[in-house]
């Protein structure tokens, strides 16, 4: 009975995300596999950076997903004076004459960190906390954040002046680096009708706080096969240069490799994946639809690839292969 209630959970997942695109789609104009890699991290606990040039409707994205998901929703812009209190809040002395922490931003459920780049490690550092414990540190006092608890970073791929690269353990905790391309001329077409007219499309909310936090327990539950856990973690340890598992291919174009929170976010990825496809436990296919994603911005390759014009998509391809 228990593996009935069960199906019908992923059912029913997969019954709301088919209206939840649905909603989205009344604003943004293709970009389907974005779409789906966002739901994918949020469905997963997990967060994600967007990179892609301006004007690609990146603002527009998380504000409407927001909506369809019922979800307070806050942007910060990040600025070379943005300080860490900017961001989590501060303490303030009141009439009383006693410290009071007001709020920061960050105190919401979905948080768009526009150019995180373009601020100080020391204010990027802010959000790790925040990130991995759904919960920050300030005057000593821990305070959890309300969840679900979803963290959308963007970054512009094409100006690099005034910015500041984001730390390794800042990158480990995004679940997904997704790449925002150019829409297409039909899709194109179609922006520029509905954005230069009257047409204004309502969002309706189609999942609750309450439902999300439901089924991203429903994920975690789902069943896994070893033999995929054993292909994901593999496929980590072949990134990983003079072990083992390192492949020929690893130690000609990589100077560093995945940790095992790639592993997890691979697992727990390709459940979501699968679960959104209606089916009741993934594959290895499901971990190689969400592999681009969370593992490119979890490598580093060397000079070799770099001459050859090798992208770390092609490597990870390769690795796939």
């Amino acid at each position: 009975m228990k593996y009935t209630d069960d199906v019908a959970a992923v059912d029913s997942l997969q019954q709301a995300y088919s209206l939840l695109k649905q909603e989205i789609h009344k604003k943004i104009i293709g970009q389907d596999a974005i779409i789906d890699d966002v739901l994918l991290s949020i469905f997963s606990k997990g967060h994600c950076l967007l990179v892609g040039v301006p004007g690609l409707a990146k603002t527009l994205l998380v504000t409407t997903i927001a909506q369809a998901l019922g979800l307070e929703n806050n942007r910060i812009q990040f600025t070379p004076d943005l300080m860490p209190s900017d961001i989590i809040g501060t303490e303030i002395l009141d009439s009383q004459r006693e410290f009071r922490f007001i709020k920061g931003p960050i105190f919401t459920n979905f948080l768009l960190a526009d150019e995180i780049n373009r601020t100080p490690p020391k204010t990027q550092a802010a959000l790790l906390e925040a990130m991995q414990e759904k919960a920050i540190t300030a005057a000593g006092v821990r305070y959890a954040l309300q969840e679900p608890f979803f963290v959308l970073a963007t970054q512009n791929p094409i100006e690099q002046e005034g910015t500041y690269p984001l730390p390794e353990a800042q990158l480990d905790r995004f679940m997904f680096n997704v790449w925002l391309d150019y829409p297409t001329i039909d899709e194109e077409i179609e922006i520029v009708k509905q954005t230069t007219g009257t047409n204004d499309a309502q969002i309706q909310t189609v999942l609750s706080a309450e439902e999300i936090l439901a089924y991203q327990q429903v994920i975690r539950k789902i069943p896994v096969n070893n033999s995929v856990i054993k292909y994901a973690v593999e496929l980590v340890a072949k990134t990983r240069r003079n072990t083992p598992l390192a492949s020929p291919v690893t130690q000609e174009y990589i100077s560093w490799g995945a940790g095992p929170r790639a592993s997890q976010y691979l697992i727990i990825g390709a459940k979501a994946h699968a679960a959104i496809h209606g089916k009741y436990s993934p594959d290895i296919d499901d971990v190689k639809a969400i592999a681009l994603p969370i593992l490119r911005h979890r490598l580093v390759k060397n000079y070799k690839a770099e001459a050859e014009g090798l992208t770390i998509d092609d490597i990870i391809t390769r690795l796939m292969a």
